[in-house]
């Protein structure tokens, strides 16, 4: 009976591990997000933790990594230009995660502000 049980652990446990994400299988957040147009937001992130990019009107420039399959990002230092009828809601962004492969957005508050499609 003792081997039964055992086995039943052993079968279950390897199922279980075979179950968990494999960090391979996770999404590269490494790219570019967004597009080119003036007026819209664009984050560009890049091997090594930097990124660079737009909220539509001003620059932005910072620092990022990932963690549990969530991209966190380090404060974002900007350009400070008003630009009538640009909505600079990226400026906000504090974390983000790959949903679909697009860059789900979200602010300090845990809230999503955004999507950004991957661009090719």
């Amino acid at each position: 009976m003792k081997k039964i049980g055992l086995a039943a652990a052993l079968g279950a446990a390897l199922l279980l591990s075979a179950c968990a994400a494999d960090p391979a299988e996770q999404p590269n957040p490494v790219g570019t997000w967004g597009v080119t147009e003036q007026g819209k937001p664009q984050l560009v992130l890049e091997e090594g933790g930097t990124l660079h990019g737009t909220d539509g009107c001003n620059r932005l420039v910072g620092t990022w990594e990932e963690t549990d399959g969530k991209v966190i990002f380090g404060p974002l230092a900007g350009t400070r230009m008003f630009c009538e009828g640009v909505d600079t809601w990226l400026s906000d962004a504090t974390s983000a995660k790959i949903v679909s492969g697009s860059l789900e957005i979200f602010n300090a508050k845990d809230a999503a502000i955004g999507t950004l499609k991957h661009s090719e």
